[in-house]
């Protein structure tokens, strides 16, 4: 995977999975140790649980909010939170929680197949077929990665009290969107990525099989998406953050086209009616050079507008992507968008650059692709 999370310029079309309901769940057996089972790659999978148990309250049953989608398993997520809140201890829920992730994840590694193997650490899961010493190096990278994107974006990230970040690399492209198409609109095309965050339910990670190195920006750039998913911002700034983040973490080598080839590009794409699609986070979704350049003018806005951090925070903090943060920038930065982006471009005065909500003709997007 060489890429990183900004899209390729290629089209997919996801068809939508047929839903139906997983039946003859296997009871829960004793397990060997954990490091055992991962470590040993000719180890026979075992069966994953039926239920998760709590103090206090009944088992949640696995077999009762677990259904196939494409032929992997998708957990009932909203029916596992309702079930952790009625347990009385907030330590004991957030472990719960992380037991149903646990579970979950057993589940999709039997889907997957007897190669893949599941390895975890105090806060973090990755299953994949990766060689266990690279398994757990990724492991090490994504707790590391997890407190520097903490300091990075000092002030507006933040970490769920629930559950561990959870990574998944899939084998193939064709498994990889597959299982994706599940959290897609059931027709269309979308740009295709070398990763994505999952906000749904129980938060998570994918990416298709690569080495270390190749995954380490796909990791800093979704985690980055991670930690700012309770904020209602808008698409271009999610994306500026992640892009800039992972650019900072994990720096890159030469790009493809030079600053002055990009900025040509630029010029040339955002017309007045591009530049709302932008606004609106659709842009993003193009699968053509607009997804490109709607990733780079992302980088360049947040990278432009952060050079004052404690303004910026408080613009991050309060902006709304219905309005695709017009109104905390003025209040915060004291700047009018369009004219930022037209100033950007070298494009007229920056009245029809604008974002304007009454031009969407859709929901406007909060990004993490």
């Amino acid at each position: 995977m060489g890429e990183s999370k900004s899209p390729q310029a290629d089209a997919w079309t996801i068809p939508r999975a047929n839903n139906s309901m997983l039946k003859l769940l296997r009871s829960l057996i004793p397990a060997p140790g954990r490091d055992q089972q991962a470590n040993d790659p000719g180890a026979e999978a075992l069966a994953p649980p039926s239920e998760v148990s709590a103090p206090g309250v009944g088992s949640f049953l696995f077999s009762s909010h677990l259904s196939l989608e494409g032929g992997f398993p998708i957990p009932d997520w909203t029916a596992a939170q309702t079930w952790v809140e009625t347990i009385p201890e907030p330590a004991e829920q957030a472990s719960a929680w992380t037991r149903l992730e646990r579970a979950w994840l057993e589940h999709l590694q039997l889907a997957l197949g007897p190669a893949y193997r599941l390895h975890e650490n105090k806060d973090s899961f990755v299953l994949s077929t990766l060689e266990p010493h690279v398994a757990r190096a990724t492991l090490d990278f994504m707790s590391k990665t997890l407190q520097r994107i903490a300091r990075t974006l000092d002030g507006i990230t933040e970490i769920s009290p629930w559950g561990k970040d959870i990574l998944i690399v899939f084998d193939d492209e064709d498994s990889y969107y597959r299982y994706v198409s599940h959290y897609y609109p059931e027709d269309g095309e979308f740009a295709a990525s070398g990763g994505m965050y999952i906000h749904a339910g129980c938060g998570h990670f994918l990416t298709v099989k690569s080495d270390l190195h190749a995954i380490e920006p796909i990791i800093a750039h979704e985690m980055t998406h991670s930690c700012l998913s309770h904020l209602p911002i808008p698409a271009w700034l999610n994306e500026g953050l992640a892009v800039n983040t992972e650019q900072r973490l994990v720096p890159r080598g030469a790009a493809a086209l030079t600053p002055q080839q990009m900025h040509q590009k630029h010029c040339s794409f955002w017309g007045d009616a591009e530049m709302q699609e932008f606004w609106s986070g659709k842009s993003f979704l193009r699968n053509d050079d607009g997804n490109m350049l709607s990733y780079d003018l992302a980088r360049i806005l947040v990278s432009q507008l952060s050079a004052d951090w404690p303004s910026f925070r408080a613009f991050v903090l309060d902006a709304d992507f219905t309005d695709g943060g017009a109104a905390a920038a003025m209040e915060h930065l004291g700047m009018e968008l369009g004219t930022v982006v037209s100033t950007l471009l070298e494009q007229g005065s920056g009245l029809d650059r604008a974002p304007a909500p009454s031009r969407w003709n859709e929901v406007p997007e909060r990004g993490a692709f």
